[in-house]
C-alpha cells in the first residue's frame, strides 16, 4: 500500500491531516485506520471463498438524516462500520479496498460550487487523501467507472442483523453496481470478528475517552446536592466531555436516576428526560459516557444525594459492588461470559441473603430466575465503536441462552485478549417485577416479603466498569470512586 508521510503537514489548507479537537486532547493517527483495514484484508484473503483478483470490499458511510421534513440535520456520526475502517467525518462517502493491490479508495460527494459559500473552501481529492492517509480519492458518481476500470468482478457489500437492536446494517448501493457480482454474506461476520479484538491504537483512545469520562463523573459527584435537577447533573457531564475533552458527542442518551428513577434501567428517555428534582436521601444512578473519535466509554456511577449512605444504601451497594469485585478477579482469556455473569449474580444473591432479604439455597434462586428479578439486564457487552458493540453472537460462537438472566446477554463468548467489555451488574427495586415474583410460589418463597417492604421506591443501584481482556485477567480502564468509604471522602470535598 501506498506509504502517506503524515508529517507532510499537520493542517491541509484548514483541515487536519489526524483527529484531534484542540491541542489539549488526544491525537488520533490515520494510521490506526490503515492499520484495522489491513486487519480486515488478512482476515477477508484467509478465506478460502474469497478469490484475490478482482475482488473489491465496498463500504458506505452514513448520511446527514434531516430533522422531520426541516431543512436542518440532526448532528452527524459516521457509521460504524465505515468509522472502523476509514476514521472519515464527511457524510455521504464510500470506500473501497482491492484485495489484489491492498489499495484503499476512497469516494466523496461532488458538490456544487456554490456550497463554498455555507461550507466554507470546498477540499480537492487531494486534500481528501492526504487527510485520511487514502491511497487513491474520487467522487461517488465515478464509483462504477473506477471499479470497472480496476477490472473489479466481486464486491463483498455489508449486510448482518445487530444482534443488540434487531436491525439490518446499511448496505452500500450504488449507480452502476448491477454490472458487478455482489456477495454480501461474507463480509459481515468477518468485520465483526475484527472489531472485537481492539489494537494497541484503538485501546489507546478508548482508554483516553474513559479517562476523560470519568473525570466527568467524578465532577458531577461533587457538584450534586439536594434540590439540583437531574438534568443539570447530564449537562454538567456534557459541558465536561466536550470542553475538557473534545468530545462533541456522549455516546448514548444520559441516564441520570435518582430515587426510584434509578429502578428504571434505561431513564432519560423522552417521556422522562432527567426532569426530577433530587432529594436529600436519594441514591443516584448515573450512567453516562463521552465519544471521541467514534470510541464510546460507558460508565455507571451510584451515590447518595447527601453524600452518605443510610445503612439500607450501604447494604444493597456492597451486595452490588461484591459482585463487581467477583468478576474482577474472575474475569481472564478463555473463561466464559456467562459464567460471570452466573457468577455476578449468584454473589449479590448471597449477599441479600446474608443481610436477610433473602432466604433459602442461592442455586435454587438463580434455576427459578430469581436473578432476573433483582437484575434484569446482563453482566455487560462489547464496546468499542459502538457502546453495545458487535460481535456478540456471531457463527461459530455461543449461541444466546434462553435461562433466565442469561437470555439478557448481549454476549456469550467465551473471553480473549483485546476484547473490550463492560463489568455492570446492579440491584434494583422494580415494582412490576417484584409484584410478578411475590405472585409466583416458586420465586416468592426465597423473599423476606417484610424486609422487602422499605426497599420499594428506593431505586437501584449499578456499578459499571469498562475493562480491558489481557493475557493474564483484567485491566480496568474506568477511574472513579467505588467503595462506599472512597464514595463518602470524594462527596465530602464538594465544591
Amino acid at each position: 500500500m501506498t506509504e502517506i508521510n503524515m508529517a507532510e503537514s499537520t493542517y491541509l489548507n484548514g483541515i487536519e491531516s489526524c483527529f484531534q479537537r484542540g491541542n489539549h486532547t488526544l491525537k488520533v493517527p490515520m494510521s490506526l485506520f490503515q492499520n484495522n483495514r489491513k486487519r480486515l484484508i488478512e482476515r477477508i484473503k484467509a478465506n478460502k471463498k474469497v478469490p484475490d483478483t478482482g475482488t473489491f470490499i465496498i463500504l458506505e458511510g452514513g448520511v446527514e438524516i434531516p430533522f422531520n421534513d426541516t431543512d436542518i440535520c440532526w448532528p452527524f456520526r459516521q457509521e460504524s462500520f465505515f468509522q472502523w475502517c476509514f476514521g472519515v467525518e464527511e457524510p455521504g462517502c464510500y470506500g473501497a479496498l482491492d484485495l489484489s493491490t491492498e489499495t484503499t479508495i476512497l469516494f466523496v460527494p461532488r458538490l456544487p460550487a456554490e456550497y463554498a459559500i455555507w461550507e466554507g473552501k470546498l477540499h480537492s481529492l487531494e486534500d481528501f487523501r492526504k487527510r485520511y492517509a487514502i491511497d487513491e480519492t474520487y467522487y461517488t458518481d465515478e464509483i462504477a467507472n473506477v471499479l470497472k476500470s480496476k477490472q473489479a468482478i466481486l464486491l463483498l457489500t455489508l449486510n448482518g442483523q445487530n444482534s443488540d437492536s434487531g436491525l439490518q446494517t446499511k448496505e452500500a448501493i450504488f449507480d452502476g453496481i448491477d454490472k458487478f457480482k455482489v456477495d454480501n454474506k461474507i463480509l459481515y461476520p468477518e468485520i465483526c470478528e475484527c472489531r472485537v479484538i481492539k489494537s494497541p491504537q484503538e485501546i489507546e483512545v478508548l482508554e483516553y475517552v474513559i479517562k476523560i469520562s470519568s473525570d466527568a463523573h467524578k465532577s458531577i459527584m461533587h457538584m450534586v446536592k439536594p434540590g439540583l435537577a437531574e438534568f443539570q447533573a447530564e449537562a454538567a457531564f456534557m459541558h465536561y466531555v466536550y470542553s475538557m475533552g473534545g468530545c462533541r458527542h456522549v455516546s448514548y442518551t444520559c441516564i441520570c436516576g435518582s430515587g426510584h428513577n434509578a429502578s428504571i434501567l434505561h431513564y432519560g428517555h423522552a417521556g422522562a428526560p432527567n426532569n426530577k428534582i433530587m432529594n436529600d436521601g436519594d441514591i443516584c444512578l448515573f450512567d453516562m459516557g463521552g465519544n471521541y473519535c467514534g470510541y464510546a466509554a460507558d460508565i455507571t456511577c451510584s451515590f447518595p444525594v447527601n453524600g452518605k449512605f443510610t445503612e439500607d444504601q450501604k447494604m444493597i451497594y456492597n451486595a452490588v459492588l461484591a459482585a463487581r469485585n467477583s468478576v474482577m478477579n474472575a474475569a481472564k482469556p478463555n473463561v466464559a461470559w456467562t459464567d460471570m455473569h452466573l457468577l455476578a449474580n449468584k454473589t449479590m444473591l448471597t449477599s441479600l441473603k446474608k443481610n436477610g432479604l433473602l432466604v433459602g439455597d442461592v442455586d435454587e434462586m438463580i434455576e427459578v430466575g430469581l436473578n432476573e428479578i433483582f437484575q434484569p439486564h446482563g453482566l455487560g457487552h462489547f464496546m468499542g465503536l459502538d457502546v453495545h458493540d458487535v460481535g456478540g453472537y456471531l457463527p461459530g460462537h455461543p449461541e444466546r441462552s434462553l435461562a433466565p438472566g442469561l437470555r439478557k446477554l448481549r454476549t456469550g463468548r467465551v473471553l480473549q485478549p483485546g476484547m473490550v467489555l463492560t463489568i455492570e451488574p446492579g440491584c434494583y427495586f422494580i415494582d412490576c417485577l417484584l409484584d410478578a415474583a411475590l405472585k409466583n410460589p416458586n420465586q416468592s418463597k426465597f423473599i423476606v416479603k417484610e424486609e422487602l417492604k422499605r426497599f420499594r421506591g428506593s431505586g437501584g443501584i449499578r456499578i459499571e466498569d469498562d475493562i480491558l481482556i489481557t493475557e493474564t485477567g483484567v485491566k480496568n480502564l474506568t477511574d472513579v470512586p467505588r467503595t462506599v468509604e472512597e464514595i463518602e471522602k470524594w462527596m465530602a470535598k464538594k465544591n
